[in-house]
């Protein structure tokens, strides 16, 4: 039976909880806000098939990239509203066109990420963007296999580790399966993020209060906002490279559902900053053991960030999506898209992407964090207090980043 002695061994893909004959595994929260299995002993029959579908109990030979393209998709507001160049939204249609099925990650009710699925465009669309949460599975998997098994063509995308264990409970291959998974940085507790929802909701509440009682005699009047969507990258207020995490929604003062709410830069949105810090990744994420082919997903697709400097007239600062064609199938879906693609190769994409790093140091302050945050702290004055740093040092960083600039164009020019 799956017994969790370090956590950072599960990677919380839940093909254990899905496989279980008996149901006996269920998921629970640790004190960090990631969910992990727990076993009830008296209903288990010891059959080991959690074990067998363990994707960190039973690494694969990682499969190396047959192809690397760099890809724009033609259609204008589907990469608008895409992460990157909108390379996941054109799989989909292409799926949809078959009469197929749709996985991927959207927000729940509570605007907590879930694994879903859809058979139509509108349900495929929440899809689309990056989600900077580990997604619940649920029962993904089984709904996967129950749609290939009746010989539909299914998309199923998710993180490297969702990808590795989605494999490991098929325990077969599917020809009409195609497996995408992204270069990972890791994810951030859906705990944390459910900290700083509340208290982003509660200061903007507080913000309308005061506005309402200067502006209105209705003083008690709800203003308490709605929200309709956030984006955790969004390019149309300042770009794809200087992407932006945006609260959208409605509120007493401003119906237009379209509403921006929240807007601030990544680099300078608390939770965005603790997430790119590492100080909030799930243990497994430090040393993962899915990345770099480790999945068998068919596509591997990401930001091409470099792009700047290998193909400057490819680049419009509206996204360029990079795609690692892993194996025949994905070629076989890769070459049916219609957009515009330019080959690339392994050795120029990897040096200028952190989603290749297999391993990432935990941040130093990791335990500090959690600690504060067991004792319900404000996530935003954590990260402040912990990621504060001094001018002299960010001065210094912004001279050594300018220095890398000017060798790397001198490099180009020689």
């Amino acid at each position: 039976m799956i017994y969790i002695q370090d956590k950072k061994d599960c990677c919380g893909c839940s093909a254990c909880v899905q496989k279980c004959p008996k149901h006996c595994i269920s998921l629970y929260e640790d004190e960090e806000g990631f969910l992990y299995p727990r076993i009830d002993t008296n209903h288990c029959i010891d059959c080991g098939l959690c074990e067998k579908v363990c994707s960190f109990l039973n690494c694969d030979k990682a499969v190396p990239p047959q192809e690397v393209w760099a890809v724009k998709n033609q259609n204008e507001s589907d990469r608008m509203h895409s992460s990157s160049g909108g390379v996941f939204i054109a799989l989909a249609r292409e799926v949809l066109a078959w009469g197929g099925v749709v996985f991927g990650a959207v927000f729940d009710g509570n605007y907590e990420v879930k694994i879903t699925y859809s058979e139509t465009l509108e349900g495929v669309r929440p899809m689309m963007g990056s989600k900077y949460l580990q997604a619940r599975v649920e029962t993904g998997f089984a709904d996967a296999e129950h749609f290939l098994k009746q010989g539909r063509h299914v998309l199923f995308s998710g993180t490297p580790c969702q990808i590795a264990g989605l494999h490991k409970y098929l325990r077969k291959d599917y020809p009409n399966l195609l497996s995408v998974d992204f270069l990972c940085h890791g994810v951030p507790s859906p705990g944390v993020w459910r900290r700083y929802l509340k208290e982003t909701m509660n200061d903007l509440q507080s913000a309308r209060r005061a506005a309402a009682g200067k502006n209105t005699v209705f003083p008690s009047l709800n203003v308490m906002p709605t929200i309709v969507g956030i984006e955790f990258r969004d390019k149309t207020l300042h770009g794809w490279k200087k992407y932006s995490f945006v609260v959208r929604g409605r509120s007493a003062f401003k119906a237009d559902k379209n509403s921006v709410l929240l807007s601030d830069i990544h680099r300078e949105n608390p939770f965005m900053r603790g997430f790119l810090s590492d100080i909030y990744l799930r243990p497994s994420c430090y040393e993962c053991k899915c990345k770099n082919g480790m999945s068998h997903s068919d596509l591997t697709i990401a930001d091409f960030w470099g792009i700047d400097r290998l193909m400057l007239d490819f680049d419009d600062d509206k996204g360029v999506g990079l795609v690692l064609v892993n194996t025949t199938s994905g070629h076989h879906f890769f070459d049916k898209l219609s957009m515009e693609k330019r080959l690339s190769s392994l050795a120029d994409v990897q040096p200028l992407n952190g989603g290749f790093k297999e391993y990432t140091r935990p941040h130093p302050k990791r335990v500090q964090f959690f600690q504060r945050f067991a004792k319900g702290e404000s996530v935003k004055n954590i990260v402040e207090d912990l990621l504060h740093v001094p001018l002299w040092r960010r001065i210094l960083r912004a001279i050594k980043k300018l220095c890398r600039r000017i060798f790397q164009r001198k490099l180009t020019c020689d």
